[in-house]
């Protein structure tokens, strides 16, 4: 048996130990030293059709997040199930920072109508909310109710006679029409359109007299032209665009108020760091008085919070909303 002398280990021992060195130097340099985020495009899926005030609000993101992060954002619409498709994509999407996406109202409404390809708890990082719309009660200036007190009195005299218009079954308008039915001891008959421009084309000529909205979008400048009178707003405050219109809570049902919402997500397992810088960048741009002004301009409120907030949120709108699907029955189309 061969025995070295130990000057001879220590030098063999530094010859390795360089020529390791060495090695080290010709890998990759994300194996010795981690990459900075973000060094590459991001994509923001948007759940919905191009145009709108929900493709508004994703691009607004998606600038916002571009001037914050240097890097461009790629806005990706993924229309499909009311929102479904698009956050399916989101949640299936490579947790690594480079793919976010619009979660609105239907994470927390979906599934407790049926089964959905996500966990809304589970399979997303909430980061921020971002705006809320202000949806309302409007009818066609032949109509004859002017308030909900007359309307309803109106439904009490002439039970489900009366059509009234929503975006479609389950959307926030349908869902409140619903409570309304329930706590006013009414009934009146839904008739669901496939969004809203076919709906406000129909109570615009006379064909349905009264249309649950989803935003005042739509509804404001035929407001403001007599075309259609407003009867209530279906938020939780009065719409600072239509400042004498009541909410339904302030016309006697305290409980009956709901908003369509949208915020930014993530697929679950973004770090916390990514997570941060995210809504860091959103408070930010989204707080700024143009922001802000654009978004009132169509009945639409800026609301960020914090990630923590934001999931709390959501946690309480997806057990509200099951809470009432389960209450009226309510079956997705």
């Amino acid at each position: 048996m061969t025995h070295r002398h130990p000057a001879n280990l220590a030098s063999a021992l530094r010859a390795a130990l360089l020529g390791l060195g060495v090695l080290v130097g010709f890998l990759p340099s994300g194996a010795s030293a981690q990459v900075p985020w973000p060094n590459r495009p991001l994509k923001l899926i948007v759940p919905f059709p191009p145009g709108g005030p929900t493709d508004l609000i994703g691009r607004t993101a998606a600038r916002i997040l571009s001037d914050a992060l240097g890097q461009p954002v790629i806005v990706d619409n993924r229309a499909g199930g009311s929102g479904v498709t698009g956050l399916d994509a989101l949640a299936k999407a490579p947790a690594d920072g480079y793919t976010v996406g619009l979660t609105a109202i239907t994470v927390a409404t979906a599934p407790h109508l049926g089964p959905v390809p996500f966990d809304t708890m589970r399979d997303f990082t909430f980061i921020t909310n971002l705006v809320s719309t202000t949806p309302l009660i409007d009818a066609h200036p032949s109509f004859p109710a002017n308030t909900l007190a007359e309307l309803i009195a109106l439904a009490r005299a002439r039970p489900g006679t009366i059509n009234y218009g929503t975006p479609g079954i389950a959307t926030v308008p349908h869902l409140a029409s619903e409570m309304l039915q329930a706590a006013a001891g009414i009934r009146l008959s839904h008739i669901p359109y496939k969004g809203t421009a076919q709906l406000t084309n129909d109570v615009l000529a006379g064909v349905i007299g009264l249309n649950f909205e989803s935003s005042l979008v739509l509804a404001l400048p035929n407001i403001r032209a007599g075309k259609l009178k407003p009867i209530a707003v279906i938020g939780a405050r009065r719409a600072s665009m239509l400042p004498d219109v009541p909410t339904i809570a302030e016309s006697g049902y305290p409980d009956i108020h709901a908003e369509p919402w949208f915020g930014l997500g993530a697929p679950a397992g973004i770090t916390a760091a990514q997570r941060v810088r995210l809504n860091d960048a959103l408070v930010r741009g989204m707080q700024t008085r143009e922001v802000i002004d654009r978004f009132a301009a169509i009945g639409a409120e800026v609301q960020t919070t914090t990630p923590e907030a934001f999931e709390a949120f959501v946690l309480a709108e997806f057990t509200r909303w099951g809470e009432v699907i389960r209450r009226t029955g309510i079956k997705a189309d």
